[in-house]
């Protein structure tokens, strides 16, 4: 499952337990369709080892600004609360999930 943050979640969701994997989109961006599925997949697929959500740009520019968020689709990865890697547009599934298991 995919959890839908906001700027008021954020410090919240980096709090979790498990590694922690932000999606940041818009629903209007290309690339971000075609990854966002991919996405979804992984969510399910890692499901109890990370801590896999979407952060909508347009509606979130705070944690946007924080983060350097210049182009979507970025996907931001974190450890115990810190950036550890950033992966900046689409990517096939096998890329994504190389990202994802370096997690673990």
């Amino acid at each position: 499952m995919v959890n839908v943050l906001t700027d008021a979640t954020f410090k919240e969701a980096l709090a979790q337990p498990l590694p922690v994997v932000v999606d940041f989109w818009a629903p209007w961006c290309g690339p971000c369709k075609m990854l966002g599925p991919v996405i979804d997949e992984l969510a399910a697929e890692y499901a109890g080892k990370l801590y896999v959500c979407k952060m909508n740009v347009d509606e979130n520019d705070e944690v946007c600004q924080q983060y350097g968020i210049m182009s979507i689709p970025t996907v931001l990865f974190f450890k115990n609360g810190e950036l550890v890697n950033r992966h900046v547009g689409f990517a096939p599934k096998a890329k994504m999930q190389q990202n994802f298991e370096a997690m673990l």
